[in-house]
């Protein structure tokens, strides 16, 4: 029989932020965030992208009450962040983070470093099997009394994902975090987030510029001047590389039908006819 208190849980938004404004400068304004209304549901693998500026990171830091709003909302579970006062015990058992470098302390191990959110959390021996388990799930059992630069980029950034997961948050907070690595080492650390998302249903917000990255979650939400401007569900990659011609330069002269400017590539009425009709189903699955 189901719990109605766990369904009515789970049926709220584990993230939800509402005209979420941030204005930095008292001469000039900046409005990194502009009127933001999101909503992730718990369990959700969703990426942030946009241009450098468009205010992905700012939205990490106000979820992740790093920073405050100047008007608006962030819920967490319903919770709302304003009335949150002691906001390092929040973050301690609420959010993890993951950032575009790892911040490992260059003198512990490995498994001393997954144990610092843990201090006062739980006791020695707890910490020990924890740490112990997170770096086995991050494959990193092998090398857990190694020192950060005992370890390649993509095995730091492994340390960091368990470091977040350390008080069983219900949400983790990636900020470009395959920024430093390389195409490979990229691709299995969002594999391994996936896979944590999967398993454990741990919810993944992940700012990147890589399209590469994004592709790999469930959602994407492209920001642009503080604003979200559109959210697309991933889908297969055929109808991901539809969606990305659709938005193309050469894309939109299709779907507006800009015969004269097509005919003179060689594209004749029918074929603009036919792209017109796939770039219509990329639209519809938007």
């Amino acid at each position: 029989m189901t719990d109605p208190i766990l369904e009515e849980i789970e049926s709220e938004p584990l993230i939800e932020t509402r005209d979420l404004c941030r204005i930095y400068g008292d001469g000039e304004e900046i409005r990194a965030l502009d009127g933001v209304n999101l909503k992730v549901a718990h369990g959700e693998l969703v990426a942030v992208m946009g241009p450098s500026g468009s205010g992905k990171s700012t939205l990490l830091n106000m979820i992740g009450a790093l920073d405050k709003p100047s008007s608006g909302l962030v819920l967490i579970n319903g919770r709302d962040l304003t009335k949150v006062r002691n906001k390092d015990e929040f973050r301690a058992k609420e959010v993890g983070f993951v950032f575009q470098l790892h911040n490992l302390i260059p003198t512990l191990t490995a498994k001393e470093n997954v144990e610092i959110p843990m201090m006062g959390q739980m006791s020695s021996k707890a910490r020990h099997l924890r740490s112990s388990e997170l770096l086995s799930l991050v494959g990193l059992s092998d090398r857990m009394d190694h020192l950060p630069n005992q370890l390649s980029g993509g095995q730091r950034q492994r340390v960091a994902v368990a470091r977040a997961l350390a008080n069983k948050p219900p949400l983790v907070l990636a900020d470009e975090p395959t920024g430093n690595l390389d195409t490979t080492a990229g691709q299995d650390l969002m594999k391994l987030l996936r896979e944590i998302n999967q398993i454990q249903g741990t919810t993944f917000l992940v700012v990147t510029h890589d399209l590469a990255v994004a592709r790999q979650t469930n959602r994407v939400i492209v920001m642009t001047d503080g604003r979200i401007i559109r959210e697309d569900t991933i889908g297969s990659p055929i109808e991901e590389d539809l969606k990305i011609w659709r938005h193309s330069g050469l894309g939109r002269r299709i779907v507006a039908g800009e015969e004269s400017e097509l005919a003179a590539l060689g594209i004749t009425p029918a074929q603009i006819e036919a792209m017109q009709s796939m770039l219509d189903k990329a639209n519809q699955e938007i």
